[in-house]
């Protein structure tokens, strides 16, 4: 009885962790990496036709994304979840795969007058619809046997619609050992969708740590912070730009907007218009719009029983083709453009903030969770200048951004919930960035007294001695475009494999610290660089060839 960690592992995407238990392999969540990558992880271990069963704790595209992928490799089984996430799967999937696709044909464009090779993309629409086929969906609260000795539960995470903390009760030679993960843990007091239920009882926990050192608002006033953002740059003249994520965030704004159209809390604007512009968003809009009540809080359900739909209102345009899309820069009215991807990394919302940053009448309003690096997080920063479509804009907009929007748990509502599961033998933290999960490991095992962990990629622990029985190397990222996304198609790595590997990541990372010496050395004495030129010119005459 072992687990795996493969992603998500001192970063905060790429969840995947893998379960072996009576000779069969379960996944739990195989999500895409974004954002900035900083280590290397292992490949799943075991090829995907020798892949049980998969698990999946919500649709948000770190969890669910290479689903497709595994399945054109070769992966058969059944992937469990619940409705609504596999409705939301089927459309954030496709999505991805539309992407990919036209990424390739992009690139491939491009590459044949460069005369490179042909770029093929991770998965095709044809792979999403495979896909969809091997869905098995089931609400919450309910024990679900998905093979010999393991059953699973889903909990109501309240993170997006359908969201679950899934625990695993797995028994394996007359030993039983519950393990519990958390997938994404919600906010408190979410509009649309319940708060986070109490964690079950578990011997050991897997929880993710994105908050895991800040803390929300006591009291978050979502209405006032957003009308005072959209009154102020309204009264300018200007757009108010929010970058959001596709599902689950729209869907938020939504609500409040439609709140504050009711109630006219904008003054000397009335029908104001707000654009939704994502073909993706429109189609989450339209199944959080459906009768989905077993994933609504109290309030929503409420709505849909006046007949009121809690995500629409007068006033409100959507745009789905590219060509409405473009429309939309070239009115002059000030209007409301809420826009995809929440991070700023790609879609649509680029052309918007291309159009927006240089003005100072406009705001561009952060309402999530930007990682290191991505243009979001840059311009939160106070970057002066960002660069789009290979053209450098001057920020002169207002960068404004309301924190109250968070979805995920903060430090001390993660420290509750691990509290709550009461964890007999160990806690593991992932979904972090990389000093946040070790900070937040250590908080962990105070507040519970609890022995706790951030594993990194490849780690495997015993579930029954509670012991750590083997460790990867741990390896930097060095070169992006170096990665492989593809499986082992070999089946298990070896003992011999893995120390070789080790070797060699090891000369890889001798080798970045020696790029970086050279990097570095402008100025230096044309001695010291001419003997440093010697010694390398010596290695490689060496070992070339």
């Amino acid at each position: 009885m072992k687990v795996t960690f493969i992603g998500a592992t001192h970063e905060v995407t790429g969840s995947c962790t893998l379960i072996e238990v009576n000779n069969k392999k379960i996944l739990v969540d195989c999500g895409m990496e974004q954002g900035v990558d900083l280590f290397e992880n292992i490949e799943i271990p075991v090829a995907p036709s020798e892949i049980d069963a998969v698990v999946v704790t919500h649709a948000h595209i770190d969890h669910s994304g290479k689903l497709p992928f595994l399945v054109a490799h070769g992966y058969k089984g059944p992937i469990y979840t619940t409705e609504a996430t596999q409705r939301l799967c089927n459309i954030m999937l496709l999505d991805s795969a539309h992407i990919q696709e036209f990424e390739a044909q992009w690139r491939n464009r491009k590459g044949r007058r460069a005369g490179k090779e042909e770029f093929v993309p991770l998965y095709t629409t044809e792979d999403v619809q495979n896909t969809m086929k091997l869905f098995s969906s089931a609400g919450y609260d309910r024990d679900i046997e998905i093979a010999d000795g393991v059953t699973i539960r889903y909990t109501d995470a309240g993170h997006l619609l359908g969201s679950s903390y899934v625990l695993f009760r797995l028994v394996e030679d007359g030993e039983e050992r519950a393990i519990l993960f958390s997938g994404d843990i919600g906010n408190k007091n979410k509009p649309l969708i319940r708060t986070p239920q109490k964690a079950p009882h578990a011997d050991y926990v897997v929880c993710e740590s994105t908050y895991g050192t800040r803390l929300h608002t006591a009291e978050p006033d979502y209405l006032g912070e957003l009308t005072s953002v959209i009154q102020r740059t309204l009264d300018r003249g200007g757009n108010i730009v929010i970058p959001a994520f596709a599902v689950g965030r729209t869907q938020e704004l939504l609500y409040y907007i439609r709140i504050i159209k009711e109630k006219g809390l904008i003054r000397n604007h009335d029908g104001f218009p707000v654009i939704v512009d994502s073909p993706l968003a429109v189609e989450a809009t339209n199944i959080y719009s459906s009768e989905m009540r077993e994933y609504y809080d109290d309030e929503a359900a409420a709505l849909l029983d006046q007949g009121i739909n809690p995500v629409t209102f007068p006033d409100l345009k959507v745009s789905v083709s590219s060509e409405e899309s473009k429309m939309i820069n070239d009115d002059n009215t000030p209007e409301v453009i809420i826009s995809a991807s929440g991070m700023c990394e790609a879609g649509r919302i680029r052309h918007h903030l291309k159009h927006n940053l240089w003005r100072p009448e406009s705001t561009i309003l952060f309402v999530g969770y930007q990682s290191e690096g991505t243009v979001g997080a840059k311009l939160l920063e106070g970057a002066e200048y960002v660069k789009l479509f290979g053209e450098e804009i001057q920020v002169r907009a207002e960068i404004a951004k309301v924190d109250a929007f968070s979805s995920h748990a903060d430090r001390n509502a993660l420290l509750n919930w691990i509290e709550g599961a009461d964890p007999a033998m160990r806690i593991f933290i992932n979904h972090g960035e990389d000093t946040v999960t070790e900070e937040f490991a250590m908080e962990a095992a105070r507040h519970t007294g609890k022995p706790a962990v951030a594993p990194y990629s490849g780690e495997v622990w015993d579930l029954i001695s509670n012991e750590l029985v083997y460790k990867a190397p741990v390896v930097p990222v060095i070169r992006k475009e170096a990665r492989s996304s593809a499986p082992d198609h070999g089946g298990k790595v070896t003992e011999a494999t893995a120390k070789a590997s080790g070797i060699y990541e090891e000369l890889l990372r001798t080798s970045a610290g020696l790029t970086d010496i050279v990097e570095n050395s402008r100025g230096r004495s044309n001695k010291e660089l001419r003997a440093m030129n010697a010694e390398i010119e010596a290695i490689i005459r060496k070992y070339k060839g």
